[in-house]
């Protein structure tokens, strides 16, 4: 690999090279096995003689920190080298604003569990990943991006006209393709309202319980975020704070408790915008799987006053790392939302956003939707059977119509807490969250939210026995 040293003045140049070589070997920055740059090369690059850099390597190999192939080069000995630690950067004075030091990192990545029950997680497998595979290599071979230009803040267009015909004929939301801006996730478009409507200690309202990365995006821009309640009807208007500059509700299916926002509600909700001059981001995050009832119509085509970003993802719907979303703007900020757009990242990867719209143009995303729909609603009926059977003596479940898990409350008397639970989970092998954890403040009725979408039908009932295990005293 190439490798670039740095001399000072023109004494012990040979010194000067050994001794980066042996720190870059003992720091981890070349690896084991790795084939140090040919003597002519480093030579070149460094603008000393070959013999310099010969003299130098033959130093290593003495004191075995590389081998010499014979035809082949110069490579680290495994024997000297280590793995560089993570965080090996120089420190130093510099520290962040106080909201990152007080806001949790995501820690560090664990393995994978041994049954998965997180909420909103969807199962990979069931992506049909050879025509996504076929789309994607379509596009390398015809796309645009060679241009040599930047593409357009907003996304490409094909997805946007895509994204805005799924809408209105999935979701009855009023808009065009003009309306779009694609984005890098939901939580990238929550991004972009911030940066265009959050002054520092402007007050944003979300739901409580609710979304935590919501509400830290909310607070690293530097707002008041004070937490309303939730009730059978969804976020409850009448606690709202008069001052909120932005309400971020999930009327479609409550994150985390499934509700999703009566009519009634709704009404109010656009009303009480309208008299206090606010906005109202509209996240409808999974609604697509839905299993019971239908849909009422979103927050955005009922809006007259152009006061609801709508707000969504495919990350559920397809793959969370394909870290593709989008909003849909009001006019009246759309220009300001397309500058924070290009500001922040400029735009997304063009060969992936016109994949996703030839995916959806020909019906591959629609008869994916059917298909993992029928799967989830296996998933999610084996887990209110659960519920009903093996859990009925702990848990009661939340009503939910919609998404990828089902919350439940702890049932008074129980002897144990949320916490415990989790706690006996994660030694059994089993990943599930306490309600608490998406709440601002400790919630009266603790539980846990059970998520179905990444685990095999097949290895949910043992899960699900498994967890009701955990409840039992000496877990």
């Amino acid at each position: 690999m190439s490798f670039q040293v740095h001399l000072e003045g023109s004494s012990d140049l040979v010194v000067q090279v050994y001794r980066q070589l042996r720190e870059a070997i003992l720091d981890g920055r070349l690896r084991a096995g790795e084939r140090l740059p040919a003597t002519r090369e480093l030579a070149r690059s460094a603008a000393v003689s070959r013999n310099t850099v010969s003299t130098a390597y033959e130093r290593l190999l003495a004191e075995g920190f590389v081998t010499a192939r014979v035809g082949s080069g110069t490579f680290v000995d495994g024997a000297a080298a280590v793995d560089r630690p993570a965080g090996a950067a120089a420190g130093g004075s510099l520290r962040p604003r106080r909201v990152w030091r007080d806001l949790a990192g995501p820690g560090p990545q664990r393995p994978v569990p041994r049954y998965d029950l997180r909420a909103g997680i969807p199962d990979v497998a069931l992506f049909p990943l050879p025509a996504w595979r076929r789309l994607v290599t379509r596009e390398l071979r015809t796309s645009t991006m060679a241009a040599g230009s930047y593409a357009d803040p907003a996304g490409h267009p094909a997805l946007r006209a895509a994204v805005a015909r799924w809408l209105g004929i999935s979701r009855s939301v009023r808009t065009g393709a003009g309306d779009v801006v694609i984005t890098n996730g939901a939580q990238q478009a929550l991004d972009i309202i911030g940066r265009v409507l959050v002054e520092p200690g402007d007050v944003v309202a979300v739901e409580d319980p609710g979304y935590p990365p919501a509400r830290h995006l909310f607070q690293s821009q530097g707002a008041t975020v004070v937490g309303v309640p939730v009730d059978a009807e969804g976020l409850m208007v009448d606690a709202l704070p008069p001052a909120a500059r932005i309400v971020y509700t999930t009327p479609s299916h409550q994150f985390p408790m499934g509700v999703p926002m009566s009519l009634a509600r709704r009404g109010e909700l656009l009303s009480w915008a309208e008299r206090h001059d606010s906005a109202i981001i509209e996240d409808d995050y999974d609604s697509e799987f839905r299993f019971e009832k239908r849909p009422m119509e979103p927050l955005q085509s009922l809006d007259g006053g152009g006061r609801v970003i709508y707000v969504g993802s495919f990350s559920k719907t397809m793959l969370p790392a394909l870290r593709l979303g989008f909003l849909v703007a009001p006019a009246t900020l759309r220009p300001a939302m397309l500058r924070a757009r290009q500001v922040s990242d400029w735009h997304g990867d063009a060969c992936i956003e016109a994949a996703l719209a030839a995916f959806i143009e020909e019906g591959l995303f629609a008869r994916h939707l059917r298909a993992a729909t029928r799967v989830y609603g296996e998933r999610r009926t084996l887990l209110l059977d659960a519920l009903e059977r093996d859990l009925a003596r702990w848990l009661a479940p939340a009503s939910s119509v919609a998404g990828l898990h089902l919350s439940a409350h702890l049932r008074p008397g129980t002897g144990v807490d949320a916490a415990t639970v989790v706690a006996r989970a994660e030694r059994a092998g089993i990943a599930v969250t306490s309600l608490a954890t998406f709440c601002l403040a400790p919630p009266e009725r603790d539980g846990l939210v059970i998520g179905y979408g990444s685990i095999p039908t097949d290895r949910l009932p043992a899960a699900l026995r498994l967890l009701a295990r955990c409840f039992g005293p000496g877990q």
